[in-house]
């Protein structure tokens, strides 16, 4: 390990990776949290194109929709990547994208599991009170359901933050990226490079998951 650490910055991979995985999270989200709308919505258009959209991600592989983000978006579409003023800078951008894409299904289908805890009640007084269906989700409902998907959604991040090292085959110089230069240029030293890997998720993820289990404690809704 201490050749690896000698002749490799890897701090400065695991930099990335952490990285990739805060922004694909905001964005995931944020995303994820449209699509919830969207299938909660009393619109039946926008519930079938929710359960349309989940679906469909939610069955392709990761792999596939990051290499469509660069290849079909970027090259054949020329859908342009804002502030992408390098080629490091624009294949880490579409990462993010992908990413975002792929884990705002998850993110859509936890926040809907949290919705399920709030008793059906709660929506009835909201429309007794004269709230409309929007005023009732930020109100009443969505505030409740956060605090009961906290877990699942520890979970999908979780996922996230492992699945960064996918971002490897469009050419983005995150963990896995450095794990397959090693590799061609030092077989030697895998094992050493592996456990690398393997302790650097595990000191990213189980901070997760504890905070994710503590909060989901503590922010539990008591009935």
């Amino acid at each position: 390990m201490g050749q690896i650490l000698a002749n490799y910055d890897v701090f400065a991979y695991f930099f990335l990776t952490i990285r990739l995985a805060v922004f694909s999270a905001i964005g995931a989200f944020v995303l994820g949290t449209i699509i919830a709308i969207f299938r909660l919505a009393p619109v039946g258009f926008l519930r079938g194109l929710g359960r349309f959209y989940v679906e469909v991600i939610r069955n392709t592989p990761l792999t596939l929709i990051m290499v469509s983000t660069l290849l079909v978006f970027h090259s054949n579409l020329l859908i342009p990547m804002i502030g992408a003023d390098t080629v490091a800078t624009r294949n880490f951008n579409w990462a993010v994208v992908a990413l975002a894409i792929y884990h705002s299904a998850f993110v859509c289908e936890a926040l809907r599991s949290g919705v399920n805890t709030v008793p059906v009640g709660q929506a009835e007084a909201a429309r007794s009170m004269g709230l409309t269906f929007t005023q009732s989700l930020r109100h009443v409902i969505f505030p409740q359901a956060l605090r009961g998907a906290i877990v699942p959604l520890t979970n999908v991040f979780i996922a996230l933050t492992k699945n960064t090292t996918v971002a490897a085959v469009i050419g983005v110089a995150e963990i896995a990226y450095l794990t397959s230069i090693v590799i061609e240029n030092q077989p030697g030293l895998i094992l050493s490079m592996f456990l690398i890997v393997a302790l650097g998720f595990v000191i990213l993820t189980l901070p997760i998951g504890l905070l994710g289990t503590y909060l989901g404690r503590k922010l539990a809704v008591q009935r």
